[in-house]
């Protein structure tokens, strides 16, 4: 008989993943506050942040996204709803610039972002119920309108929601926006500076605060000035380059020896520099031109064109950082941010 084999040491491995509570005991916190810090929640001190992040590396914590979800009803996913045509979403720099940097916030918080186009308003009612079915942890949302109606049913259905911009001055839903009234106002005194007098503006559709804005700051401007404001110096638009061609057309058929034009947008601005050209008038010699964005329209039009600057990447990470504090804490991040404006002075003013 062979001798009896001598015992094997015990091979047994520890594959239990490590657990929250190890975490919040590495880190000297408790629980929620490990919670937040995983969930994106800016309510932390950056101290207790990073002894968080220090004990998940250390303990290789992998958050477990399938049972949170089960536990809290997170989906851990934002939309971000878009109420305009697929054309305009992607070829206005509005909307990508503002898109990246939602798109950043999101991604460093461990969040999926879902882009929702919409149509007409028979679409919304329909949206709201699919967004309110926990498909979503919150909603964000692009160029909205006076007369919008799916943030009201957003928040009747208590999911939270943050707009870009703001349908009024009577706002109750948190929003970002900049400073539009007075980087107009930046913008029709520089041409004031230089010695401009019967400066035109062409708008963005009256039912969009911030084109109500920044007609404000136009007229503002020149009252300051003691300049008359004429009515027939104005014109709407809607934010797109045949617009802004339709408009200077107007303008020109109406005062042909203006001598200045504050767009509120560059894509409207670069329609009105291409019908000036085609009318005749050189820019800047004839005509002073600003627009209002600084994208990247106005780097590369000829010639390039003044411009106020408008944080957009800025406003899309504050958008989303004011979407997670509400969701983590429900209601608590509902407030309007402002965000300032600059003029950028180049070759067409």
């Amino acid at each position: 008989m062979s001798p009896a084999e001598p015992p094997q040491p015990d091979r047994t491995v520890d594959v239990r993943r490590p657990t929250l509570n190890a975490v919040a005991a590495l880190a000297g916190v408790g629980r929620g506050t490990v919670s937040r810090v995983i969930n994106g929640s800016p309510k932390v001190s950056d101290r207790s942040r990073a002894a968080v992040e220090q004990a998940i590396a250390e303990l290789g914590y992998i958050p477990n996204r399938a049972a949170r979800s089960l536990a809290t009803s997170r989906t851990d996913s934002v939309a971000l709803v878009v109420p305009e045509a697929e054309s305009r979403l992607f070829s206005e720099p509005y909307f990508s610039e503002i898109i990246l940097g939602v798109s950043a916030a999101l991604t460093s918080a461990g969040m999926q972002l879902l882009l929702v186009l919409t149509g007409d308003e028979s679409e919304h009612g329909r949206l709201a119920t699919y967004l309110a079915a926990q498909r979503v942890d919150g909603v964000l949302m692009l160029a909205v309108h006076a007369d919008d109606t799916l943030p009201d049913r957003l928040a009747e259905l208590a999911v939270p929601t943050v707009l870009a911009g703001r349908r009024s001055e009577r706002e109750r839903l948190g929003h970002v926006r900049a400073d539009n009234r007075g980087g107009a106002r930046l913008a029709v005194r520089h041409l004031l500076a230089g010695g401009r007098r019967s400066i035109a503006t062409i708008t963005g559709p009256s039912d969009m605060d911030a084109a109500r804005a920044r007609l404000d700051g136009y007229r503002e401007a020149l009252w300051d000035a003691g300049v008359a404001v004429e009515d027939e110096l104005i014109e709407t638009g809607d934010f797109t380059e045949q617009g802004g061609r339709a408009a200077m057309r107007e303008l020109l058929r109406r005062r042909p020896r203006l001598d200045a034009v504050f767009a509120a947008s560059d894509v409207m601005a670069s329609g009105a520099m291409l019908e000036l050209r085609a009318a005749g008038r050189r820019v800047p010699r004839d005509v002073a031109l600003v627009g209002f964005d600084d994208s990247i329209v106005a780097r590369h039009v000829d010639p390039p064109l003044t411009s106020v600057r408008q944080p957009l990447a800025a406003m899309g990470r504050t958008m989303a950082g004011l979407l997670l504090d509400e969701i983590a804490d429900r209601g608590t991040g509902r407030r309007g941010v402002v965000l300032p404006t600059q003029l950028v002075v180049r070759a067409s003013a």
